[in-house]
């Protein structure tokens, strides 16, 4: 049995075990990125006005969290070599199961 211990402001919760282990469960309401993402995706290339930067994904930062878990076993994107955060997000962003983060057409 579960018994929650405490409530970050964020929407964390902490839940004490029956079985002496701790919990965590964190929630994102990634609503807004997803909807942002589409107007951003409809509304041009994606491209500065120099063409120098190209805008191509806004991922919510749990989801990045989650790709940690999956790669290296931790939450912390960041502790992911930056050649290797590369690559996953290629894969990634180039499948069909995670369009909806894209922000301009074409390939990564």
């Amino acid at each position: 049995m579960s018994i929650l211990r405490s409530v970050d402001p964020d929407g964390t919760k902490y839940y004490f075990e029956s079985d002496g282990k701790l919990t965590i469960k964190k929630t994102e309401n990634t609503n807004p990125i997803l909807e942002n993402n589409k107007r951003l995706y409809n509304q041009d290339n994606g491209y500065s006005k120099s063409k120098d930067l190209k805008r191509i994904a806004s991922i919510p930062p749990i989801v990045l969290q989650i790709w940690a878990k999956e790669y290296n076993g931790t939450n912390n994107w960041f502790a992911i070599p930056q050649e290797e955060r590369k690559k996953i997000l290629k894969i990634k962003l180039n499948s069909n199961e995670y369009r909806y983060f894209r922000t301009a057409p074409g390939r990564f």
